[in-house]
C-alpha cells in the first residue's frame, strides 16, 4: 500500500475556476504554472503574491523553464515566450495532416532538449470514441529540429525522465497507466514502451521525479498523489483536499517543498482552482533549463 505521508497540506491560493497545470519551480520567481482554461503563465511568489508573466494563452498543459531567461510552453503550439510584450518563437507547429493536433505536457533532459506530447485528438471520451486517433512524443532539439520519437499514446499527460537520464516515464491518462522508455544518451530516441504502472482508479496526469528515482504522479479524479520506486512498487501516497489533482513539482529552499496545482473538473464545477503544497521527506529532482532557440529562424 506504500506509506501514507502525513505532512499537512497546506491551501497556498485559490485561483478561480480555472484548471491550474505545468507547475515548474524557480528560486527567482517561485511557483510558476500556467491555467490552462482560463489562460496565462502566473508566478506564486514564496511570500504568497501573486503576478502574471505571459497573459492570455490557454490550453497551456506543459512549462520550461529557458536557460535564456522567459518559458516554453505548450498548446496549440510549442512556443518559446520571453515576456507578455515579446514576439512568440514557435518552436514545433500543430499539423492536422499528420494528425497532430496541439500539444500537452512537456519536460527537458540533461541537454535541453524538450520532450513534449502531441494530441492526435481534443476529444478524450475513449468510451464513446474507440477508435480515437493516438498523439505521441516528440524530440526538440537545441538546434531547433524536432521529430517525432514515440507514437500511440492516447493521451499524452505528465512526463520526467529518470536521474541519470536513461528512462524516459510519461503518462497516458485514458489507457490509463504510465509507460517507460529507454532513452538513448547521444540523439535522445527513444526505445520500445513498457507499461511502468497501471491504474484502476483515476487518470494519471502530471509528473515530478524525487532525486532517488521516485515517480511521483498526480492521480486525476482521486484526489491523491502516488509515488512509485524504479521497479513500479507503491512507496508513498498524499491525499488533496479535492478530487482534480492535475500535475506537481518539488520545489522551495532544499527542493523537499511538493507544490500540487488543482483545477475545477469543469466550467460548471463549483470547486475552486487551487494550489497546495506540503513538506515531504524527499528531495526534488532538478529539472534541467531549455536551450532550444529563442529567436525566429
Amino acid at each position: 500500500m506504500g506509506t501514507q505521508l502525513t505532512s499537512d497540506v497546506v491551501r497556498r491560493h485559490t485561483a478561480g475556476k480555472g484548471l491550474l497545470e505545468g507547475p515548474r519551480y524557480d528560486p527567482a520567481l517561485g511557483l510558476v504554472f500556467s491555467d490552462a482554461r482560463l489562460g496565462g503563465v502566473h508566478c506564486l511568489g514564496d511570500d504568497g503574491s501573486l503576478t502574471t508573466l505571459v497573459p492570455h494563452r490557454r490550453g497551456i498543459g506543459g512549462i520550461a523553464l529557458h536557460a535564456d531567461g522567459g518559458f516554453v510552453v505548450s498548446g496549440r503550439n510549442v512556443a518559446y515566450k520571453r515576456d507578455a510584450d515579446a514576439p512568440t518563437v514557435v518552436l514545433l507547429d500543430q499539423d492536422p495532416a499528420v494528425e497532430r493536433n496541439g500539444f500537452n505536457d512537456l519536460t527537458t533532459d540533461a541537454q535541453g532538449r524538450i520532450y513534449v506530447g502531441s494530441l492526435g485528438e481534443v476529444a478524450i471520451d475513449n468510451d464513446k470514441n474507440p477508435g480515437r486517433i493516438p498523439g505521441g512524443v516528440y524530440l526538440i532539439d537545441t538546434d531547433g529540429s524536432a521529430r517525432q520519437v514515440a507514437a500511440g499514446i492516447s493521451l499524452v499527460n505528465g512526463m520526467g525522465l529518470s536521474p541519470d537520464g536513461s528512462r524516459l516515464y510519461v503518462s497516458d491518462s485514458l489507457r490509463p497507466a504510465v509507460f517507460a522508455y529507454d532513452v538513448d544518451a547521444e540523439t535522445g530516441d527513444l526505445g520500445e514502451e513498457t507499461t511502468f504502472v497501471a491504474f484502476e482508479d483515476g487518470a494519471p496526469d502530471g509528473m515530478a521525479l524525487s532525486d532517488d528515482g521516485l515517480v511521483w504522479v498526480a492521480l486525476a479524479f482521486t484526489g491523491s498523489v502516488v509515488a512509485y520506486a524504479p521497479d513500479g512498487s507503491l512507496v508513498a501516497r498524499l491525499e488533496i483536499p479535492t478530487r482534480m489533482v492535475t500535475s506537481l513539482t518539488f520545489g522551495g529552499r532544499d527542493a523537499s517543498t511538493l507544490f500540487v496545482t488543482t483545477g475545477a473538473e469543469s466550467e460548471d464545477d463549483p470547486a475552486d482552482a487551487a494550489i497546495y503544497s506540503a513538506e515531504v521527506p524527499f528531495r526534488g529532482l532538478g529539472v534541467a533549463r531549455a536551450r532550444t532557440p529563442t529567436t525566429a529562424t
